[in-house]
C-alpha cells in the first residue's frame, strides 16, 4: 500500500498535542504513588518534553532532576516549558547512560522504555546509576487494551489495511502489559517490585480535537496516518469517526490506561 512509516520523535509541540497532554495526568498519579523522600537526586530517562521531570519538581521536592533524551526537538521544548534551577536537560541514550554508577536516589522514565531497541539494557542502565536502596520506576501505555484513543485508530486502520498491524503498538510491545512489565522488572533483579494500572479520562471537545493530533506525524499512529495517500487518510478518518462514542454535545469521552512499575535496587 503506502509508504512504510517509522515512529517519529522529533517535533515536541506535535507530541504535546498528541500524547503530552494526557501524559501529564498519568505523571501526577505516578509521582504521588512513588512517594519518594524529599531532597533526592532524580534522573528522568527519555524525558521527552519534560512532563515527568516537571511533575517530579512540583510534587516530590527533589534537590535536583536531570532529564536525558535523544531528541533535540523534545529537549528544546522541555527547556522552554520547565523553568526551574533544580533541573537540567541534555542529550543522552537510555541504553548507554553517561552517569556514574549509584548516584541517583530515583531513576524514572515515562512512556519511553518500550521504544528503545533493547528495553532490558535500558533498564539495566537505569539500575546501574541508582544508589543501593534507591527507586527505579517507569510507566508505559497499555496499547493492547487500555489506551483507547490509539486503540480506536489502529482497530480502524487494520480493518481497512491488514498491513497496518505491523505499526500497531499493542502487538509490537509485550512489555506494555501488566505481566510483561512485571517480568521485566523482576528479571532485572529489583526488589519489592510492584505493578499497577493508572487510568485517566481523555475527553476531546469534538472530532477535530481527537483527529488533528494524528496529522502531526509524531508517534507510530500519526506517522502511519501521514504515510497514507490523501484518499486513504480520508477513508481512515471516516472509519474512525463512525466508531467513536460521541456525546450529545459532540465531545468524545475516552479513557487511557498506563501500566506503572517500581522496584528497589
Amino acid at each position: 500500500m503506502d509508504e512504510n512509516p517509522n515512529d517519529n520523535w522529533a517535533n515536541g509541540k506535535s507530541y504535546e498535542r498528541y500524547i503530552g497532554r494526557w501524559s501529564r495526568l498519568v505523571a501526577k498519579e505516578f509521582v504521588t504513588w512513588l512517594d519518594a523522600p524529599a531532597g533526592g537526586q532524580w534522573l528522568d530517562v527519555g524525558c521527552g518534553t519534560g512532563v515527568l521531570s516537571q511533575t517530579a519538581l512540583q510534587l516530590a521536592e527533589p534537590a535536583r532532576v536531570k532529564g536525558v533524551d535523544r531528541s533535540e526537538g523534545f529537549l528544546n521544548l522541555a527547556r522552554e516549558q520547565v523553568r526551574d534551577d533544580r533541573v537540567q536537560f541534555e542529550m543522552g541514550d537510555a541504553q548507554t547512560l553517561t552517569d556514574d554508577s549509584g548516584i541517583f536516589d530515583a531513576v524514572v522514565s515515562g512512556l519511553m522504555l518500550n521504544f528503545v531497541p533493547q528495553p532490558e539494557r535500558a533498564l539495566a542502565e537505569m539500575i546501574r546509576v541508582t544508589r543501593r536502596g534507591g527507586l527505579v520506576a517507569v510507566y508505559v501505555w497499555d496499547y493492547a487494551e487500555g489506551m483507547r484513543l490509539i486503540r480506536h485508530f489502529f482497530d480502524a486502520a487494520v480493518a481497512l489495511d491488514a498491513s497496518a498491524s505491523e505499526h500497531d503498538e499493542g502487538p509490537r510491545f509485550p512489555i506494555c502489559r501488566r505481566d510483561g512489565l512485571s517480568q521485566l522488572f523482576e528479571s532485572a533483579g529489583l526488589h519489592n517490585v510492584e505493578v499497577r494500572g493508572i487510568e485517566i479520562p481523555t475527553v476531546f471537545r469534538d472530532f477535530d480535537d481527537y483527529w488533528s493530533p494524528f496529522l502531526g506525524g509524531v508517534g507510530a499512529a500519526p506517522s502511519y496516518a501521514m504515510s497514507l495517500s490523501e484518499e486513504h487518510r480520508v477513508a481512515l478518518r471516516e472509519r474512525i469517526r463512525a466508531g467513536l462514542p460521541f456525546n450529545a454535545d459532540g465531545s468524545i469521552s475516552l479513557s487511557a490506561r498506563a501500566w506503572a512499575a517500581r522496584g528497589v535496587k
